[in-house]
């Protein structure tokens, strides 16, 4: 199966994924499929979530980030989330193509948060610079 997915099939695969996006449901699936999906992964969904609760992020920065957070969410994508070590792929991918559209939104106060969040669940050990070097 090819899992390669164009920028352009993302982008539509995220914007039919807002309706799947909630606070509640993206801390639940955090909480239960965080350690499982990694430390990027979560690095990743969490700048993309403390982005969206800035007021100054405009409106279309902020659809792409809750279409993204949507696809996360869905428990029923392109690669079941289920499927050991390639599950996360394609969810990857789409928090990627979020990051890159809305980095400029993405500020010190917001990768502080994200890694306090990340520390409570994952240590001090954990490595955010190839996330970090991406949106810079």
């Amino acid at each position: 199966m090819d899992t390669t997915k164009t920028t352009d099939e993302l982008e539509k695969e995220m914007e039919s994924s807002r309706q799947h996006f909630s606070d509640d449901k993206f801390w639940e699936k955090v909480k239960k499929y965080g350690k499982k999906a990694g430390s990027s992964l979560v690095y990743s969904v969490l700048l993309l979530y403390f982005t969206l609760q800035k007021p100054d992020v405009p409106v279309t920065a902020k659809a792409t980030i809750i279409g993204a957070l949507g696809y996360f969410i869905l428990p029923l994508d392109l690669i079941p989330d289920l499927t050991p070590v390639v599950g996360y792929t394609d969810d990857l991918a789409a928090l990627g193509v979020a990051l890159f559209q809305v980095a400029i939104y993405i500020d010190q106060d917001v990768k502080d948060k994200a890694k306090a969040k990340l520390r409570d669940w994952f240590g001090d050990d954990v490595d955010t610079s190839e996330i970090d070097s991406k949106i810079d």
